[in-house]
């Protein structure tokens, strides 16, 4: 019989082990956020079944793989809008969506706003200027105080 000790170990480095594994389902899903999430497969590669792989996944950072995927890719698109330089129809292809509508929908519950709007946004925050500094807890005058 073993002692108590070992075995409280041994689950310990079972949970080590867990999380290593997580990281790295965690880690493959951030660099292919790009492609179909595919959790069957995404299981096999960390040899657990699904349904274990998306329980274990929740638990550890709050979130199913499908969310954690559409975070990415709408931070990713964030980016990419931001840049200019790409219509919002090849911003959804890029990061991943084949459908538009899927597109939109996912980054407006995300972002809050559509991506047209996102992106007039960001445009309109490269021209806005910050207030006048604030100084020893005071703020300095825009206009001239009336006595």
């Amino acid at each position: 019989m073993c002692h108590p000790a070992w075995g409280r170990a041994l689950a310990q480095d079972q949970r080590l082990t867990d999380l290593v594994r997580l990281r790295r389902v965690r880690d493959r899903i951030d660099l292919a956020y790009a492609q179909p999430l595919d959790m069957e497969a995404l299981a096999r590669w960390a040899n657990w079944p699904a349904g274990h792989l998306s329980r274990q996944f929740r638990l550890v950072y709050g979130q199913s793989p499908y969310a954690f995927l559409t975070a990415r890719r709408i931070e990713r698109a964030k980016a990419l809008l931001r840049g200019g330089d790409l219509t919002v129809t090849e911003v959804g292809f890029l990061v991943g969506y084949a459908s538009q509508g899927v597109f939109r929908a996912r980054f407006t519950e995300l972002a809050g706003v559509t991506p047209n709007a996102y992106r007039s946004g960001t445009a309109a925050a490269a021209t806005w200027t910050p207030p006048i500094p604030v100084r020893n807890g005071e703020a300095i005058p825009t206009e001239p105080q009336l006595a």
